[in-house]
């Protein structure tokens, strides 16, 4: 049961079962205290309406989190008893129903958050963007996965899987609100194919804020297993807003002076992170090279894929049957996890 409702009052269920019914969960209204105990650990969310508060208080119910007292016009008492209640919060209605409603948007969602894998170029050209396509696709296979469009000059992750017609939000429309912004509204309002969604721009005039990012990064990871940004290589702030919300960050480059020159200069101005690895591309340099001028572990090689410019075109995104791309998306993600 997702969301559970302790009260008689009458104004306390017309106020929270329609903000429910709004948010697309599932509500059991109990009248009568007692008989809550037998849901009161398995619900996702308890809601105990302030009338029976101190009625509850007397049952003396196990400490749980996800537990909060609502009312129209709470009075003191209701603090008190929220306080005995291990309650994280009192909601007077219908002021809170904005929190409320925020509240409830995330409920069902996973405990924990997933993991935010970051895919930046070290050099222009590396094939960033193809890996992170390529990462997204071998996880969408098993568990749900969003990948996130990070640089506002790239080709539109979209075109690239072959869902640039899909209907779904945009970065554009997400710059254009404000607020709290809920796990599961993200997850089925983007563009989605099965288990694989895209976050994207639209049209030609792209821009991404850091503040957009703040509000939407979060809500990404808690509704999705795997989120996979493809990282601007020149992103200023922005850049560094997003690699410091990454959990793995993979710095993409050709194992070739000019390359491992450009990644270099990329790793210093982000600073040495033990989250980042080397991914290399074929090149006439040694691991070992790539290391030492970089300063970060080599975790992958990614040979040339035949095939994949036309896997693109046909609109099947990079990630077609076995090959370089696969093996290496399978290793990194392994690792990662």
């Amino acid at each position: 049961m997702p969301v559970l409702l302790i009260t008689r009052s009458p104004s306390v269920h017309d106020s929270v079962v329609p903000l429910c019914a709004a948010a697309g969960v599932g509500a059991e209204v109990c009248a009568e205290p007692s008989l809550s105990l037998a849901a009161w650990r398995e619900a996702d969310l308890v809601l105990v309406g302030d009338d029976l508060t101190g009625a509850l208080v007397g049952l003396a119910p196990p400490r749980r989190t996800g537990v909060h007292v609502v009312g129209v016009g709470v009075g003191d008492d209701a603090f008190r008893h929220a306080v005995e209640l291990g309650a994280a919060s009192v909601v007077d209605l219908p002021t809170g129903e904005g929190w409320l409603s925020d509240e409830l948007s995330d409920v069902g969602e996973r405990a924990s958050p997933g993991r935010l894998v970051g895919v930046v170029g070290g050099a222009g050209g590396a094939g960033a963007t193809t890996l992170a396509c390529a990462l997204a696709q071998w996880h969408a296979a098993r568990a749900s996965t969003l990948l996130v469009d990070g640089d506002p000059l790239g080709p539109g992750l979209d075109r690239l899987l072959g869902m640039e017609d899909l209907p779904g939000v945009r970065w554009e429309a997400l710059a254009e609100t404000a607020g709290r912004l809920g796990a599961r509204a993200l997850r089925e309002g983007v563009p989605r194919r099965d288990h694989l969604g895209v976050l994207t721009w639209s049209g030609l005039r792209r821009r991404l804020d850091v503040a957009t990012a703040r509000r939407v990064l979060p809500a990404a990871v808690l509704g999705h297993d795997l989120v996979v940004v493809d990282l601007a290589r020149q992103g200023g702030p922005l850049l560094a807003e997003l690699v410091d919300r990454c959990d793995d960050l993979l710095v993409v480059t050709p194992a070739t002076v000019p390359g491992l020159a450009a990644a270099a200069r990329l790793v210093a101005d982000l600073g040495r992170d033990d989250r980042a690895g080397l991914v290399l591309r074929p090149g006439g340099l040694s691991d070992a090279d790539a290391e030492r001028v970089t300063g970060l572990p080599v975790v992958a090689a990614v040979a040339d894929q035949r095939g994949v410019a036309a896997s693109v075109d046909r609109g099947l995104g990079p990630l077609a049957g076995r090959g370089p791309l696969a093996r290496a998306a399978r290793a990194l993600l392994a690792d990662a996890a």
